[in-house]
């Protein structure tokens, strides 16, 4: 093939063929954002392996008679480890059956996509990817916040609150981070947020600056805390507020004050930016 072309990994078609796995976005929760890709892969699926996704409903598209199997992970435990569930997505394969690992928002950010995929490569098992509506672009725009925004954020850095044995990460240049400016989304971050702050504020990003947590992003229950760097710990704690969660950072912050009188809210959601 030639240099710089590759095959598409983008899923074609209506679903997984026999001895196929496709690694499919579920979406932040709300059934609504699911692609009609990702649908009519559930529907065609023989067996489905799903994370701890945070709106179930979606499950209710997986077609009579097909096996459905929950493999997902929160703060570190799981049914299965990692290597278990590459192991069962290649013996599923071989046996000749339709396979969908359906992962929460897309499947390549920080959904361990790319490792599923590697290890299905290496095992000869065809694979494809419906990418999902990540939670790092749904819940703020759920929660009133634009990513970007002319004259206040022209970047965006989405980033891990922890790696895979809970800890914050120590890839990350958080202090860097605090100097690249923009908006700085964090995905499960509310465990390591105290962490977070004073690695940011030791940066040189200021105490002031707007913080917003969404957590249930898109479901019935949302609900968003509207903070700042320096008070978000505290007020985090004393809200108990419920996961999968977002953790926002930035000026962007300030705009759901300006933009949420204007919008719709959904029925049974709370406004984002009421506080618990």
């Amino acid at each position: 093939m030639p240099q710089g072309h590759t095959r598409t990994a983008l899923a074609q078609g209506e679903g997984p063929a026999p001895g196929e796995v496709w690694l499919v976005g579920a979406g932040p929760g709300d059934p609504g954002l699911l692609t009609l890709r990702a649908a009519a892969a559930l529907k065609r699926a023989d067996l489905v392996l799903h994370d701890a996704l945070p709106g179930r409903a979606v499950l209710r598209l997986v077609r009579a008679g097909a096996t459905i199997m929950a493999v997902g992970k929160r703060k570190g435990a799981a049914p299965l480890s990692q290597t278990q569930i590459n192991t069962r997505l290649v013996e599923a394969a071989r046996a000749g059956l339709r396979v969908v690992r359906l992962k929460g928002g897309d499947p390549f950010i920080f959904g361990r996509g790319g490792e599923e995929a590697l290890a299905l490569g290496a095992a000869g098992i065809p694979w494809q990817v419906v990418p999902g509506v990540s939670a790092g672009a749904a819940a703020p725009a759920a929660a009133g916040i634009p990513l970007t925004h002319r004259g206040l954020a022209s970047a965006v850095t989405f980033v891990t609150g922890h790696d895979e044995t809970g800890h914050l990460p120590e890839t990350v240049n958080w202090e860097a981070l605090a100097r690249t400016g923009g908006t700085i989304a964090g995905f499960m971050a509310l465990s390591r947020l105290d962490e977070i702050a004073l690695r940011l504020l030791a940066g040189g990003l200021a105490p002031e600056t707007p913080v917003a947590i969404v957590a249930q992003a898109t479901l019935p229950g949302q609900v968003a805390l509207h903070s700042t760097l320096g008070a978000c710990t505290l007020e985090a704690k004393r809200a108990g507020l419920p996961t999968p969660a977002l953790v926002i950072i930035g000026q962007v912050v300030g705009l759901a004050a300006q933009l949420l009188p204007a919008a719709a809210t959904a029925p049974g959601r709370r406004a984002a930016g009421q506080r618990d």
